[in-house]
């Protein structure tokens, strides 16, 4: 008798960001020169501070590292912390491998098999695959496009909440909407976790990368909230640096750090020569971060303003992070991107989205919407709103709808 897969490796999903990389590396096959707006891999340079650091390293073996992370690489997180004024010891802070790795110690820390967590949709499609690891179940609270994908209001967490609820789980700036929220948003959603003794775990992955002013406030800023509160958090976007896999899971509760402390000693250690490159972010100058927000801030305002263009696109104008989701003039996303990559092209180039139905969970939502990133150079940015233009014009899923742009 031949053995069957687990109930979990037959319902783990595949991801809406990547499924569709076959397709893309058939066109490009083809000589089609496809424009990547669907995965959040910055183009900007990884800084030279952390990249020069590989010449200074004289070890002959590549030993296991410490389980939490290194001293010097947990002391640089700390610095890193007390520069956003919050105050951290060293054993409060593990160095994780990525911050998908964060995410998961997280959920397993946080909640039994079978429990749920509150995320609001459209959310970080990844979540899904971490929660079916972790035996958990997402309960999706809804959020609108006319809103700007803000919270929804307290009533609508008191309804989703049950007996099996045990933790809110946040990304803040928000992937894959751009959504920063306020600290009176944060507040109210940390004040119905302590109400129910729920833990909120804040995704903190895009932190820097806030626009027009705004603030992007830490769960750990919030006074009182101390013992619920783990924020989990990651070098990739930062510094442009996804391939070295690091990242890091805070917290003050003492339990729940000794719980993923044992997690993490379970698998040994953290990259250690990632660690080694990134502590080499210490010595970036201080107006590193305002550059590459600069940089991002250009890049949505050529996106946004030539995507405002296209008849029957709506989006509004992103706040944060490096993503938006747009609603098209079509029936179906997914059926759109599978044709943008198998039969369209434009002066040999074509576009990759992300249908935004794989970041929500309710079935059917989403259905017209795609994630779009804006990580591209701008002269790249101009060209893929062309295409995408052009494509509309002929794709014979097009529905008539009225072109409405956000005031937000």
């Amino acid at each position: 008798m031949t053995p069957k897969v687990s109930v979990r490796g037959a319902t783990m999903p595949a991801s809406p960001i990547r499924r569709l990389m076959p397709l893309a590396e058939e066109a490009k096959r083809r000589g089609v020169h496809v424009y990547h707006l669907n995965i959040g891999q910055p183009d900007l340079e990884t800084p030279p501070a952390m990249r020069e650091r590989l010449a200074r390293l004289t070890e002959r073996v590549y030993a296991y590292t410490p389980s939490a992370g290194t001293p010097e690489f947990l002391a640089s997180l700390q610095s890193y912390y007390r520069r956003l004024n919050v105050s951290l010891s060293t054993d409060e802070i593990l160095a994780t491998t990525g911050g998908s790795e964060a995410i998961l110690f997280a959920m397993l820390a946080c909640a039994n098999q079978g429990d749920e967590v509150l995320v609001v949709e459209p959310y970080y499609t990844n979540y899904n695959a971490f929660a079916t690891m972790a035996g958990l179940r997402l309960v999706a609270l809804p959020s609108r496009v006319e809103d700007g994908f803000h919270l929804p209001p307290i009533e609508v967490w008191e309804k989703a909440r049950t007996d099996r609820t045990r933790l809110v789980l946040l990304c803040n700036p928000n992937n894959p909407t751009g959504t920063v929220y306020s600290r009176e948003e944060l507040e109210r959603v940390a004040g119905f976790c302590r109400e129910h003794g729920l833990f909120l775990v804040a995704d903190e992955v895009y932190r820097e990368f806030v626009y027009d002013g705004r603030e992007s406030v830490s769960a750990l800023q919030l006074p009182g909230f101390e013992e619920l509160v783990v924020v989990v958090d990651s070098l990739s976007k930062r510094y442009s640096a996804c391939g070295i896999r690091l990242g890091c899971f805070a917290t003050r509760n003492r339990e729940v750090y000794s719980a993923a402390l044992r997690m993490a000693q379970g698998r040994l250690s953290p990259p250690g020569l990632a660690q080694f490159v990134a502590v080499g972010a210490q010595d970036l100058p201080p107006d590193y971060a305002q550059q590459v927000v600069a940089e991002y801030r250009k890049r949505r305002d050529v996106l946004y303003e030539g995507l405002r263009k296209i008849p029957g696109v709506f989006l509004t104008r992103p706040e944060g992070a490096f993503y938006f989701v747009a609603r098209l003039p079509v029936a179906d996303a997914d059926d759109f991107a599978r044709w943008l990559l198998a039969d369209f092209e434009h002066q040999r180039s074509t576009v990759m989205v992300a249908p935004a139905s794989g970041f929500y969970a309710t079935p059917g939502l989403g259905a017209d919407q795609v994630r779009i990133a804006y990580v591209l150079n701008e002269t790249d940015l101009r060209a893929a709103v062309g295409v995408l233009e052009e494509a509309l014009k002929v794709y014979a899923g097009r529905v008539e709808r009225e072109s409405v742009v956000g005031s937000r």
